[in-house]
């Protein structure tokens, strides 16, 4: 299990076009304790992003102009291939789902959501991430 201090310092990055999705989703992880939370409205910055902070969640809108979620999960698998992509798509197109959890989506989630589903569903991805990547980082240190 990952210390609460460690999930609530993890990096987690907002891919929305809509800013009062961005602004709402910012709002809500401030009130849950999270500390290292960015955004984005342009998808096409957000592989740039990750290469550069290796976020430990994206949380990421599906319809968006130019590059929609589909191809920036694509685009993701390219710089963690064969990993734990921490991805969790949120949209209000709930017929959406199958393909985004295909596309290689962890969870998804519809909009609108409850704020307590939101928290522990982001609580529980940055769990597995961290956790994740200290199983890798551990095999690293046994080679």
């Amino acid at each position: 299990m990952i210390a609460t201090t460690e999930i609530l310092n993890a990096k987690i990055l907002i891919v929305d076009d809509a800013a009062a999705n961005v602004l709402l989703m910012e709002r809500l992880l401030a009130m849950a304790g999270y500390t290292s939370v960015h955004a984005t409205s342009d998808p096409n910055e957000v592989c740039i992003l990750h290469r550069k902070n290796l976020y430990d969640l994206i949380l990421l809108d599906l319809v968006m102009p130019g590059l929609d979620g589909f191809q920036v999960m694509e685009a993701l698998k390219l710089i963690e291939p064969g990993t734990y992509l921490p991805v969790l798509v949120l949209s209000a197109q709930p017929g959406h789902k199958q393909r985004a959890l295909e596309a290689g989506a962890r969870q998804f989630l519809g909009k609108p959501f409850q704020f307590a589903e939101f928290a522990a569903l982001v609580n529980h991805m940055l769990d597995q991430r961290l956790s994740h990547m200290q199983g890798i980082n551990h095999i690293k240190v046994l080679e």
